[in-house]
């Protein structure tokens, strides 16, 4: 909800009719940016609001001069926290025009879907629902390869995409849907902190397997320059940084496909452990081939199909991740104990849902 604001506020106050990049400019070191409307019906405030936020702007906005209770729903979904009150201006009308409407048409920086989305999600996940419930009862008892199959069989019409990390398990899941459809894109999240073995493991990979549609996917320029100017935000938010860096690119890397395939097994973590072949996630189908398999399994897969290892398994890194957040485990350890070691941590967010996400 915007909140409405008596008297003047601080901050740096500039008008609406500066130009975005001095705004850019003013706001990479501005913690409350004021932006002052010098006439009812000047957009430019909006449009100003709109763009910082997509740019990453986590500051206060605060929207001064001539606007008007008519105009709070707006302001809020253009990214603005509040409004500067005018003497004798009612509140009351504020909060009441800014919710005068539940719902919207066009997206805007808020959350919030629109109703179309919301039509669009809810008959897309109640036919991937019954998709995915119907594909669990046909693969039930079935082989990891037989699974992938399913999934690209072209009579189900899916968009398919893979994400992989080229991490320590990585070959099995690659070569299985190689030996299906070399083509199938395979998404590959460059954060920019991987170790270089990693990224040497990948070309190796890559070309192993004869896999011809791999994507790196960086974290966006202008958000990064925002979030994270010293490369440094793991150190004071895991969280914050996984965001950056995989969950954000990866949402603009897979709009395209409505069925990703993921490595994930229920072994992994407890937030896995109840994990089917397939579920859907966002609106989107995830299939999770490996679902049932253990180290064991990934083991003789390598082994059986002579398959290149990463070379820092045999330092003991048994999960690995972003090098700032990766450490060997010792002996007896689970293999994820060395990912994100002593944090509240055991997920990078992008096999979360928005819901879980959240809580």
């Amino acid at each position: 909800m915007l909140q409405t604001l008596e008297g003047i506020q601080n901050g740096l106050r500039l008008s609406v009719t500066t130009p975005l990049e001095e705004v850019e400019a003013a706001a990479a070191s501005e913690d409350v940016l004021v932006l002052e409307f010098e006439a009812f019906r000047d957009g430019r405030g909006f449009s100003l609001a709109s763009v910082l936020r997509e740019r990453g702007y986590a500051g206060r906005l605060i929207a001064a001069g001539k606007v008007l209770p008519d105009q709070a729903r707006h302001l809020r979904r253009s990214g603005f926290d509040a409004v500067e009150l005018q003497p004798g201006a009612d509140a009351a009308a504020w909060a009441r025009m800014d919710q005068a409407f539940s719902a919207a048409y066009q997206p805007a920086t808020e959350a919030a879907p629109t109703i179309w989305q919301r039509r669009r999600a809810a008959s897309n996940d109640r036919d991937l629902e019954a998709l995915a419930e119907r594909l669990n009862r046909e693969v039930e008892g079935k082989s990891a390869p037989e699974i992938v199959r399913a999934a690209l069989d072209p009579a189900l019409g899916l968009r398919v995409g893979t994400i992989s990390s080229f991490g320590a398990e990585s070959a099995a899941l690659l070569h299985i849907i190689a030996k299906e459809r070399s083509e199938t894109p395979v998404v590959f999240l460059e954060t920019g902190q991987h170790f270089l073995q990693t990224l040497s493991y990948r070309t190796q990979l890559t070309k192993a397997l004869g896999l011809s549609d791999v994507r790196l996917v960086t974290p966006d320029a202008g958000e990064k320059a925002t979030l994270d100017v010293r490369d440094d935000l793991w150190k004071t938010d895991a969280d914050a940084c996984c965001d950056l860096r995989k969950v954000r690119p990866l949402a603009r890397a897979t709009a395209g496909f409505n069925a990703i395939i993921t490595g994930r097994k229920r072994y992994q973590a407890s937030t896995r452990a109840a994990l089917k072949p397939f579920e859907v996630l966002d609106g989107v189908l995830r299939i999770n081939p490996l679902a049932d398999w253990d180290s064991e399994d990934v083991e003789a897969w390598l082994v059986e199909h002579d398959l290149p290892r990463h070379p820092l398994v045999e330092q003991g890194y048994l999960s690995i991740g972003c090098w700032p957040c990766t450490r060997a485990v010792e002996d007896g350890e689970d293999a994820r104990a060395g990912r994100w070691s002593g944090m509240d941590k055991v997920e990078c967010g992008i096999h979360l849902g928005k819901r879980q996400a959240a809580a």
